[in-house]
């Protein structure tokens, strides 16, 4: 079975290491919004939530189905964020240096009322983008734009190539997810098991499902294969979480047209798809990050400069790279085009919202809904069943990705 070894998503949120992926809330006394705490009765540490969040899961590991499992209660709001970039402030103004009303850990989801122009916390980042909450002002990059949208559960899957089965994308902020057996031969898996982590899925991966079960209390659960292309380990959540992505959803934008071509420009961090000569789509992406962790410039994870051509497409594909402790491993990235030598993608992003600064290991990471439209207009076109194309194999013509200094 094939698993694709990309060289790229820009895991490491530069200067930012992730710490655990559940919500939780620390504030002083003195400025303690109301609106945040209304569903936590008490403040606890978050040593302790994590014990409870754990406790809660340990009984579930095997048979999902068999007990009540709840999706969260997410804010009321038409707009969400989702804290991804480990622990954030939230600040009175949009300024790094303004006063601090509290803070949250990654994974706390809040009501997205507007964005705000402000100044930007590091010199390593250029973007000024704010988020105004009820409760203060969070730093745009560190916070995922989500929504909370629950779906009615399929009881039926279809027959493909590949079985029965569907492809899914998650519509909710997060959604819970436990292994159908232990131990897990993937290493994102692995090591969130070993932390104590809870596993989760986030808004707009998309995996394939291959089950689907009911348990006692008519819940459904829709069972996933976070690689679908390699993978032996599956996994059960709540089906409410998961749209099914249809056919039409994929289908080819201006097929017809043969001249196509995709330009990323690594110093203004856009990308652009022509028509001949005419601009048909723009947006503001991430390419390969410029530094390290600790701030050294690096030119390892540069983005190749030159001009390429599509080789692989995969509605969703699990990316892996780096080394042992450095490294990262990531299931259930959608609409990706593979253009370089490495692995190097386009494809959609869900770790971070810092388009416009370079962020990744060479790939030029996009918003979803960008990615979607990319994937369906570059050629050729990908099929539904089964999901996937190599040109190398088919030998179809396919469009070009130059990447520019400009």
């Amino acid at each position: 079975m094939f698993r694709e070894k990309a060289g790229c998503p820009g895991h490491c949120v530069i200067l930012h290491p992730q710490p655990s992926h559940f919500f939780h809330i620390l504030m002083s006394e003195k400025a303690m919004p109301l609106s945040i705490l209304s569903n936590h009765r008490s403040l606890i540490t978050r040593r302790d939530f994590l014990k409870i969040a754990t406790a809660g899961l340990t009984g579930i590991v095997f048979k999902p189905w068999v007990r009540r499992i709840e999706l969260p209660e997410f804010p009321q709001s038409e707009r969400l964020g989702r804290v991804c970039g480990g622990r954030v402030d939230l600040r009175a103004r949009p300024d790094p240096n303004s006063q601090s009303v509290g803070f949250l850990y990654e994974d706390a989801v809040v009501p997205w009322l507007r964005e705000a122009v402000g100044e930007t916390p590091s010199w390593v980042f250029t973007n000024q983008r704010w988020v105004e909450t009820p409760d203060g002002y969070i730093y745009g990059p560190y916070l995922q734009p989500v929504r909370n949208l629950p779906n009615q559960p399929f009881t039926q899957l279809v027959e493909t190539s590949l079985g029965q089965g569907m492809w899914v994308e998650v519509t909710v902020p997060y959604v819970d997810i436990v292994l159908e057996r232990e131990p897990s031969s993937n290493s994102w898996i692995a090591a969130k098991v070993e932390e104590g982590i809870a596993l989760r899925f986030y808004y707009s991966q998309v995996f394939w499902v291959d089950q689907i079960k009911t348990n006692e209390n008519g819940q459904t659960f829709y069972r996933i294969n976070p690689n679908f292309y390699g993978g032996v380990d599956q996994v059960w959540a709540q089906a409410e979480a998961f749209r099914p992505i249809t056919a039409e959803d994929i289908a080819p934008i201006s097929p017809e047209v043969e001249d196509k071509r995709v330009v990323v420009d690594v110093n203004y961090q856009t990308l652009s798809c022509f028509e001949g000569g005419h601009e048909v789509f723009f947006c503001r992406v991430s390419t390969g990050a410029k530094f390290d962790m600790y701030g050294n410039v690096v030119d390892k994870w540069s983005t190749p400069v030159g001009k390429h051509r599509v080789a692989r497409k995969y509605i969703s594909l699990q990316m892996s790279g780096g080394t042992t402790g450095a490294g990262y491993d990531l299931p259930g990235i959608g609409w990706t085009a593979i253009f370089a030598t490495g692995g190097v993608a386009i494809h959609s992003t869900f770790w971070h919202n810092n388009f416009g600064d370079p962020m990744s290991h060479g790939c030029v990471n996009t918003r979803p809904e960008d990615a979607r439209w990319i994937f369906r207009w570059v050629q050729p076109g990908v099929n539904y069943d089964p999901g996937m194309l190599d040109v190398t194999v088919t030998g179809s013509a396919s469009t070009t990705v130059e990447v520019v200094e400009s």
